[in-house]
């Protein structure tokens, strides 16, 4: 990807590139995260575009040294716009054996690999199966490969603090820190004043991670054994102010923003879980924005206290993974036939059960669509990166406020750790989601009375009442209810047109009509994807043209109701390829309500699709070699 050359301090090359890809890969307590984190940052903050992959193992601390310890991050950053933490790293750093056994394979030949030799003893290389080391064999000769002893040299490095040689050690990782900063021509003092706010309370551990991070930058800048440096410019990016996000906390934002264009507080009752705690962690900073964290004692009690704050006039909200929606679903349905605005923000992670907590899936889909009893429709969301997440919680409390009703969002783990620009939005451009409460006797007939299931003839919505507001006494519950009148009421005809109102209501949302990115307008290959599955789609469609073959792709928000025209669109190209996360939940909802051949392509490895695999799958699609 290297467009030109120069010459920098010291005789190095510098050579200027598009993209760089960049893993970290040690152990789940070398601090991977926070280095990729911090690369990231510094990144953002130079004007890149970028993508991010976090992989870590679900336990706390996995056994130190082994293969399901290793913890990851990987990033991309371009100087254009880019769509995914790319396929293959151009340079891993890893910190010990397990972290190179695990990743070595990822890496093409001639990509540059910088270890950490301090950590390649006989008993650690044993630990994971090598029985040479493979720095010293000439298993690694394909690649361009970096021996920097870092724990020694940090231990040096923060020898004059006196700190122990075990303590001096853990900043290990800020010295690989400094070194790909010194490489990549970022700068230092983000990185030097983000480690003195971290540690402000313990100042001698900041000193000490920051002698760390110099370190690592000065051995760059003194050693020969570097002689490229390399340079990566600013994107193009749409005019605005810009931040660094994550999927979590765009989704926490949206949710704040929700509150404020509804003039509503808001309630989130929910129970931790993994990939979605960082939603609470997040709300629960924001207090002065009229938003209430409480962390029940299980997730039913959670979702309980959520559908109550909806009651009593709040914009409910409640957190979890697919673990949590199978407890949650009784009060969702609890929620249905209310008739109650409720956000339900489900991300996504490899199941069934405990599954795979901090590996990503798509496979709740089905589970939000039906993963109730009876017939109770649900409006459903997905958004499609990090940053779109905010839109898309305004876009779902929308909904639920407008039509009375749950709305699933199904985020994933790869949108909730991953990161990338996010142009802050102007206020004004926000919509407004203002409500408007009952507060007077309703009846047709002109009686005093109330009528809680009496309807809004356009949205179906029945009217919300505040709880304790005189002349609007009501009664609530699962039992079915009488329509209009809000009676309990085991009447069979009265039933069946309650279940078709709550499903013509949900029916009856309109949602934008799908687009389709078709730049020749010849294809005869459509691809349709949801969720997280955008960025590698597209990806591999850019590649597919790339080779002078056409595809078009489209990619659905709005999973229930679907779009108007999604039919027409389906049924105007040949072939239909729906990539997905789980075993083809769409592509059954498809080929069930439009009755095309859509053929699905699927992936549960609780890894994202790469864009190399998917341009293969639409490569073969385009010269109609896909199997039957």
């Amino acid at each position: 990807m290297s467009t030109d050359t120069a010459v920098g301090p010291a005789g190095r090359e510098v050579r200027q590139t598009h993209r760089v890809v960049i893993r970290f890969a040690g152990d789940s307590g070398d601090g991977m995260q926070l280095t990729g984190d911090r690369f990231t940052s510094e990144a953002a903050a130079f004007g890149n575009d970028l993508a991010t992959l976090p992989n870590f193992p679900a336990e706390i601390r996995a056994p130190a040294g082994t293969l399901p310890g290793v913890s990851s991050f990987q990033l991309h950053f371009a100087d254009y716009d880019i769509l995914t933490p790319g396929d293959r790293p151009d340079v891993l750093v890893a910190m010990n054996p397990a972290a190179l056994k695990a990743n070595l394979k990822d890496l093409p030949h001639g990509g540059i690999l910088i270890v950490n030799t301090d950590e390649f003893t006989k008993r650690n290389l044993a630990k994971v199966g090598y029985e040479a080391n493979p720095l010293s064999d000439d298993s690694l000769e394909p690649y361009t490969v970096h021996e920097v002893a870092m724990a020694t040299l940090t231990r040096g490095a923060l020898e004059p603090t006196g700190m122990s040689k075990k303590d001096a050690e853990r900043a290990k990782n800020m010295f690989a820190l400094g070194l790909l900063s010194w490489m990549y021509h970022r700068g230092t003092e983000g990185t030097e004043q983000f480690l003195r706010e971290k540690f402000a309370k313990k100042p001698d551990l900041a000193e000490a991670n920051i002698l760390a991070f110099r370190a690592g930058w000065n051995y760059g800048e003194t050693t020969e054994s570097f002689a490229v440096t390399y340079e990566v410019a600013p994107a193009r990016l749409a005019e605005g102010t810009y931040r660094q996000i994550t999927g979590n906390l765009a989704l926490a934002y949206g949710v704040v923003a929700a509150g404020q264009q509804a003039k509503l507080p808001v309630f989130l009752g929910t129970y931790p879980i993994t990939p979605a705690s960082d939603v609470l962690h997040e709300l629960s900073k924001h207090k002065g924005f009229g938003v209430t964290t409480f962390q029940a004692e299980d997730e039913i009690a959670g979702i309980g206290a959520a559908l109550g704050a909806s009651f009593g006039g709040s914009l409910g909200v409640t957190s979890t993974s697919g673990p949590g929606v199978a407890l949650k679903s009784e009060t969702i349905g609890l929620a249905v036939a209310l008739e109650l605005p409720l956000l339900i923000l489900d991300v996504q992670r490899g199941g069934p059960s405990t599954g795979l907590p901090t590996k990503t899936e798509q496979a709740d889909l089905l589970q939000a669509m039906y993963g109730r009893n009876g017939e109770a429709p649900v409006p459903i969301i997905a958004p499609q990166s990090p940053s779109d997440c905010f839109d898309a919680a305004l876009e779902a409390a929308r909904i639920a406020l407008t039509y009375r009703t749950p709305v699933f969002l199904l985020s994933d783990g790869a949108i909730a750790n991953g990161s990338e620009p996010w142009r802050v939005p102007d206020v004004d451009e926000l919509p407004d989601l203002s409500v408007t409460f009952a507060t007077e006797p309703n009846a047709p007939d002109g009686s005093d009375e109330f009528w809680p299931y009496l309807r809004d003839a356009d949205t179906l919505a029945r009217p919300w009442a505040i709880p304790g507001t005189a002349g609007l006494e009501h009664r609530i519950g699962g039992l079915e209810k009488a329509d209009g009148r809000g009676t309990i009421s085991y009447d069979p005809d009265n039933h069946d047109r309650m279940v078709r109102l709550r499903q013509a209501k949900i029916d009856g949302i309109p949602v934008p009509d799908i687009d389709v990115d078709d730049p020749s307008g010849e294809a005869e290959v459509l691809v349709v994807g949801w969720g997280s599955s955008y960025g590698p789609i597209g990806a591999a469609c850019r590649r597919v043209r790339a080779a002078g073959l056409t595809v078009a792709q489209a990619h659905l928000r709005h999973l229930n109701p679907l779009p108007r025209n999604l039919g027409d669109v389906l049924r105007s190209y040949r072939r239909v390829v729906v990539p997905e996360m789980n075993l083809g939940q769409l592509a059954m909802l498809l080929r069930a309500r439009y009755l095309v051949d859509a053929h699905s392509y699927t992936k549960v490895a609780g890894l994202p699709f790469q864009a190399e695999e998917l341009a293969g799958v639409l490569t073969d699609a385009v010269k109609g070699d896909l199997p039957a």
